[in-house]
């Protein structure tokens, strides 16, 4: 045995002090968009008619496929297209906010009391029938007022007592945040209910970024909210005009959203916090559906390659260019990723050499790729040799 200078009580003594370091990744599958729909316009075929809407766009707009659209490889577009048109078949919507903030505006109190209570009811209608996405939920107004918060949490009240229960896939969207208390009292509300709620809180503030104190603010937020914040919703507009942004630069793609984007990332990196990047008001519709499925898809692709894989949809022909984007990034990564991953499984050198981080990346990657359908478990097994379960120990590094 070699010889050392340090004992073992001495350095057990010396790092008593220190924890392990647990690193959480968001739990269950994240959805690659969340859908706002404004409350009084929230019905019971409102999920069917999102899907209709879309597929007809798409059969409308894009007869001869999305190659010439989207400039697209043919081969790949025709891949797209056929996977997209599934997708709006079977599940359009994975994700979708009863809107009671921006997008329904001020209300009648007794007005917005029986949107509340009838769109909760709708909502119980779906998961009694099996069809409720798999995330959803309302977003509620903030607390910026005395008017606008206890507004918005009768209205959460009046929801929930209607819906009855705190289902599986159920979030709150906590907008316009500015400062630890907020979070800290909608925990308190939401304690008031006894179920178990859950919240995103929305980026749309520079306080939400740097308090006044000069200190990053979303970790303080995250935890103030005792494990009940499950995600981080980037709010493009709000964001860059409380900057001070014209409105021509008001986008997805400016750099003051990149430094809000990259604060939301190294905040919630390891906390098990998931990122949705916000939205874009370029609608395609009208004479200009193709300008828009563009400028949407070019924003979704930016948004995928900065490590955002969800974000908002405002209208029914975004969903196209939502899916056609999320599945054309991991249909084209396919070959690379897959002789790197096999690469790193085999150790079989080559002027790549990547880390088990790289490894968990690659590995997330592919069930990413399979969980909004643009691989299938066998077409995974194809390209990579391994199973499912292989990717999912790779990607918790074990």
């Amino acid at each position: 045995m070699p010889r050392t200078s340090l004992s073992a009580d001495a350095v057990r003594a010396v790092t008593a002090r220190l924890s392990d370091v647990e690193l959480r990744a968001p739990a269950g599958r994240q959805p690659v968009h969340t859908c706002y729909v404004p409350a009084d316009r929230v019905g019971p075929s409102t999920l069917d008619d999102w899907g209709a809407q879309a597929l007809a766009a798409l059969d409308g707009h894009a007869p001869d496929g999305l190659a010439g659209v989207l400039g697209l490889a043919p081969d790949l577009a025709e891949v797209v297209h056929g996977r997209v048109r599934a997708k709006l078949v079977g599940a359009p919507v994975e994700d979708l906010r009863v809107d009671f903030e921006d997008g329904y505006g001020v209300r009648s109190d007794a007005e917005e009391d029986s949107d509340a209570e009838r769109t909760a009811l709708v909502v119980r209608d779906w998961l009694r029938d099996g069809t409720a996405p798999s995330r959803f939920g309302l977003r509620m107004k903030s607390f910026d007022t005395r008017a606008s918060r206890e507004r918005g949490i009768r209205t959460l009240d009046v929801f929930l007592t209607a819906l009855g229960e705190a289902p599986g896939g159920f979030v709150i969207t906590f907008p316009k945040v500015t400062s630890v208390a907020q979070v800290e009292v909608l925990g308190d509300v939401l304690d008031l209910f006894g179920l178990p709620l859950r919240f995103e809180i929305q980026v749309e503030t520079t306080r939400s970024i740097v308090d006044g104190e000069g200190r990053l603010a979303l970790p303080r937020f995250i935890e103030a909210g005792r494990g009940r914040v499950t995600g981080l919703h980037f709010g493009t507009y709000d964001y860059t005009a409380g900057c001070g942004l014209g409105a021509a630069h008001q986008h997805l793609a400016h750099g003051a959203c990149d430094f809000a984007r990259n604060v939301m990332q190294v905040s919630a990196a390891g906390t098990g916090v998931a990122l949705s990047d916000g939205s874009t008001n370029v609608l395609p519709v009208g004479d200009d559906v193709h300008e828009g499925w563009r400028t949407h898809y070019r924003l979704v692709r930016r948004s995928l390659a900065h490590g955002f894989y969800q974000g908002w949809d405002l209208h029914p022909a975004q969903l196209v260019t939502r899916y056609a984007a999320v599945h054309a990034f991991y249909l084209e990564g396919v070959d690379a990723d897959a002789r790197r991953l096999k690469a790193y499984v085999d150790r079989a050198g080559g002027s790549v050499l990547d880390e088990p981080a790289t490894a968990q990346a690659l590995s997330t990657s592919f069930l990413r790729a399979l969980d909004c359908g643009a691989l299938d478990e066998d077409e995974i097994r194809r390209a990579t040799g391994l199973t499912v379960t292989d990717l999912q120990a790779l990607a918790r590094r074990e």
